[in-house]
C-alpha cells in the first residue's frame, strides 16, 4: 500500500473536502426547495401551469422569476378616484347589457379588461404576454382572465354557448373587481 494514503494530513483533507462538498449541495438544495415553495406559494396553479408549459420545473421556475423581473420594470399604477370612477361605471353598463345581447357584452368586457390593464400601466402586447405580466400580481386570476378571453374569441366563430358567455362575465367580473379596486400602500407593497 501507497505510504502517502495512509498519511494522517491527506486522509483528513480528503474528509474535509468531502464534508465541504456535502455542506454546499445541502445549501444548494435547500436554497432550490425555498425558491420552488416561494414561486409555488407565490403563484399558485400558475405555478403548476408553468411546469407543465415548460416541462421541468427549473424551467418553469427561471421562466416566473423573468415574469416577476419583466413586471418590476413596468410602471403598474393604481388608477385615480376618477379613473376608478369612470371605469366602475362602464362595467355596469356591459354588465346591464348582457341581458338582451350577452356576445356583445362578452366582447365588450374584453375590451375594457383590456382597457383597464392598460390605464394601471400593463403593456397591451399580444395576449400570452399580458397574461404572464399579469399572473405576477394577480396569480389566481389569470387562468379566469385566459378561459374568458378564450369566450370571447370563441364568440366571433359562433361557437361559445350562453352559459360559457355567462361564465366568462362572472370571470372578467372577478378580474376586474381586483384591478380596479382601491389598495392602502401596504397593501401596493405586499402585491407587488
Amino acid at each position: 500500500m501507497n505510504p502517502e494514503l495512509t498519511n494522517p494530513r491527506l486522509i483528513a483533507g480528503a474528509i474535509a473536502i468531502v464534508l465541504i462538498i456535502v455542506v454546499v449541495v445541502a445549501l444548494y438544495l435547500r436554497k432550490r426547495r425555498k425558491t420552488t415553495e416561494g414561486l409555488r406559494a407565490r403563484f399558485g396553479p400558475e405555478y403548476d401551469q408553468a411546469v407543465l408549459t415548460h416541462g421541468s420545473e427549473r424551467k418553469a421556475e427561471a421562466k416566473l422569476a423573468d415574469r416577476e423581473t419583466r413586471v418590476e420594470g413596468l410602471k403598474i399604477r393604481e388608477l385615480g378616484a376618477a379613473e376608478r370612477e369612470r371605469f366602475i361605471a362602464d362595467w355596469h353598463v356591459v354588465q346591464s347589457r348582457f341581458v338582451d345581447h350577452p356576445k356583445g357584452a362578452v366582447t365588450e368586457a374584453d375590451e375594457l379588461v383590456s382597457s383597464l390593464l392598460k390605464a394601471r400601466g400593463y403593456p397591451v402586447a399580444e395576449f400570452d404576454q399580458r397574461t404572464d405580466d399579469i399572473s405576477v400580481n394577480h396569480p389566481r386570476l389569470v387562468e379566469y382572465y385566459r378561459s374568458a378571453h378564450g369566450v370571447a374569441v370563441r364568440v366571433g366563430r359562433e361557437e361559445a354557448s350562453t352559459e360559457d358567455l355567462r361564465n366568462a362575465m362572472i370571470q372578467y367580473r372577478s378580474l376586474f373587481d381586483e384591478l380596479v379596486e382601491v389598495k392602502t400602500p401596504g397593501e401596493i407593497k405586499a402585491v407587488a
